[in-house]
């Protein structure tokens, strides 16, 4: 048999021998020893940066109190960014956690989603910008003499320019889940922690992502206001990058504040390159798709990681916390074990939370009301409400022009691989790039071109905002599974029809995400966007946004809540009244994997699991079962 094929009729072809073998083995041993110390220096690096931050984070309150500025000195600006990017990664995480347990409760309790829901259209329309001086005052009582009190009031306000969209996003993904995978789910009665890391977290993992990278382009964007904090007429300086551009724009120094967009820059460009890039290229083993795509995403910083020995470190680690966590959530029990409660139970235990929820909701608007009556008048609500219309016509016209444009160009970045290799980081370097870093140069421009504020606020609103449209719009178009896009060409649809037929049902739902955290995103850049200046030139456009500004910056605690109010009222009422029947439109009418009206409470068998209900097996659960089967005949 060892002499079976004979090797000299093929040129080229040999047998290998042993020596080569060796050589193949050292060479690989060498690479996963180089990869080994390229991920230690990198991890040792992280570690030692993040201890050498942690206690200048940590220092106590000098004689005079906080600082009200910093230093414009150019070689501070490393360690500036330093400051700058450790703070908006520690809201992230925080984000990222939250988003996970609100996003779940939400999701998974009926009860819960009628407030929770509500609620988080609340949150996302409230602007944090003006409860600065009530934050700044609860977490420098938290942590008195230190200027920790200061960092946990800029962390959290770019926490609140985040969590928000994250959270609808995986709210939206654990709603979205195909049926066969939810089926598969509960017949093999996985417990809770296990169904969120094996199908709720991968399922998510797409979408998720891309709002992070939205998420940090929100925070850089909040970055000047939440490093100077202006407060009942004081300031509160943190080391930064916001905080440099602040003071070099308030000295004229427009090539100080060009070496920190340069800075910035660079920070981004690492950051993609470190983190972003190696996230999109991994993530793409979550689609759900019968064929891959022609050309898979690449990073080189994934590649080191993957021929390094860090993911057996990572297992080693990992492993007990897995096992602690799936005993410690044992009793909650497993998907698809319980029964539901009969019918009569249920309706009384609707009717007692609704009713709760009542009480505790006419409580809140009676003190509100008590308060305005009280205090400002509802004369002052009527002049807050006229601002807001104002402002809402400006946010209008911005979702408008940014669908208009970015549609298109988001589904020709998610539907060409090619394209969206070359031009993804770019998008992700725009999109993280603090917009607000450009405002001394664009105000100048308004001033140079006597350009109406008015209408440039809308400008200076869209250049934070507008990639929320964007980055769901590409998420949504690169989800399309491989298989309808196959189809189309098979039917040889033209554009009109495939835009008609495939993209824009497909990229609908995402649209009305983006479309949500975009208005909202306006909504709050209003504030810092309606009035702008340029050392001794200050630009003011009638607006709600300017209305806030200027009662936080005095400490009118009155006109604030007032303010506040009415946002979130128009906010609360637009999110009511139009995207949220659109989004409930784009789940029912366009989503592509079709779910049942009602989930069994038992666990399902496989073998009849595609016919329960009467509905047809979705298309991505059918791809993957030939696909399924194809390797089973392969194998056999």
């Amino acid at each position: 048999m060892s002499n079976f094929f004979n090797y000299s009729s093929f040129p080229g072809i040999r047998p290998r021998s042993g020596a080569d073998t060796a050589d193949m083995s050292r060479s690989g041993a060498v690479r996963r020893i180089a990869a080994d110390v390229v991920v230690a220096a990198g991890v040792l690096a992280l570690f030692g940066v993040v201890a050498w931050l942690l206690p200048q984070i940590n220092e106590p309150i000098g004689p005079s109190g906080v600082p009200s500025t910093v230093s414009d000195d150019l070689h501070l600006l490393p360690y500036y960014a330093l400051r700058s990017v450790f703070r908006m990664f520690i809201a992230l995480f925080l984000s990222l956690v939250f988003s996970f347990i609100y996003g779940l409760a939400a999701a998974r309790c009926r009860r819960l989603r009628m407030v929770l829901i509500p609620l988080l259209d609340i949150l996302q329309s409230v602007p944090i910008l003006g409860f600065l001086s009530a934050t700044v005052t609860i977490w420098m009582v938290l942590f008195p003499g230190s200027i920790l009190g200061v960092e946990a009031a800029s962390i959290f306000a770019i926490f609140t320019s985040q969590a928000w969209n994250m959270t609808f996003s995986f709210y939206h993904s654990l709603l979205s889940e195909p049926q066969e995978l939810d089926e598969a789910a509960r017949s093999m009665q996985l417990t809770r922690w296990q169904r969120f890391w094996k199908l709720d977290v991968p399922n998510s993992m797409i979408p998720l992502l891309w709002n992070c990278m939205m998420s940090v382009g929100g925070g850089w964007f909040f970055l000047t206001a939440s490093e100077m904090i202006s407060v009942n007429n004081r300031t509160y300086a943190l080391p930064g990058l916001g905080s440099f551009v602040a003071v070099a724009s308030e000295h004229e120094q427009l090539g100080k504040v060009l070496w920190a967009i340069v800075t910035m820059v660079i920070v981004v460009l690492l950051i993609d390159v470190l983190l972003w890039k190696p996230l999109t290229a991994w993530a793409e083993k979550f689609r759900i798709t019968q064929n891959e795509s022609v050309q898979a995403k690449t990073s080189l910083v994934l590649s080191v990681l993957r021929r390094s020995g860090i993911s057996d470190a990572l297992a080693l680690v990992g492993r007990p916390i897995a096992d602690l966590m799936f005993w410690l959530t044992r009793p909650l029990g497993r998907t698809g074990a319980r029964w539901p409660a009969a019918g009569t139970r249920r309706r009384t235990l609707d009717i007692a939370f609704m009713a709760l929820m009542a009480v505790a909701c006419l409580a809140g608007l009676w003190m509100l009301v008590r308060f305005i009556s009280d205090g400002e008048g509802f004369a002052e609500v009527g002049h807050a409400m006229v601002l807001g219309l104002i402002t809402f016509m400006r946010v209008t016209l911005l979702t408008v022009v940014c669908s208009i444009i970015w549609v298109p160009i988001g589904v020709k970045i998610g539907m060409n691989p090619r394209i969206s290799r070359f031009v993804q980081p770019l998008v992700q370097v725009l999109a993280s790039f603090p917009s607000n870093f450009t405002f001394p140069f664009v105000t100048l421009w308004f001033i140079a071109w006597h350009i109406d504020i008015s209408w440039g606020s809308i400008l200076l609103m869209s250049l934070g905002t507008q990639w929320y449209i964007l980055f769901n719009v590409i998420a949504g178009a690169s989800a399309i599974p491989d298989d309808l896009r196959e189809a189309t060409r098979a039917f040889h649809l033209d554009t009109r029809q495939r835009w008609t037929k495939l993209i824009l049902p497909a990229v609908f739902g995402s649209w009305c995400t983006g479309g949500i955290t975009a208005a909202g995103g306006a909504w709050n850049a209003s504030i810092v966007s309606e009035i702008v200046t340029y050392g001794h030139t200050t630009l003011t456009a009638n607006g709600l946004g300017t209305y806030i500004a200027n009662a936080t910056a005095v400490g009118d605690t009155g006109k604030t809540i007032i303010g506040v109010a009415v946002m979130s009222v128009f906010v609360v009422g637009v999110n009511r009244l139009f995207w949220r029947p659109l989004q409930a439109y784009a789940e029912r009418r366009f989503s592509v994997a079709r779910r049942r009206p009602h989930r069994p409470s038992r666990p399902i068998d496989p073998q009849q699991s595609n016919s329960i209900g009467g509905e047809r097996m979705s298309f991505e659960s059918a791809a993957i079962i030939r696909k399924k089967r194809n390797s089973k005949d392969h194998l056999s």
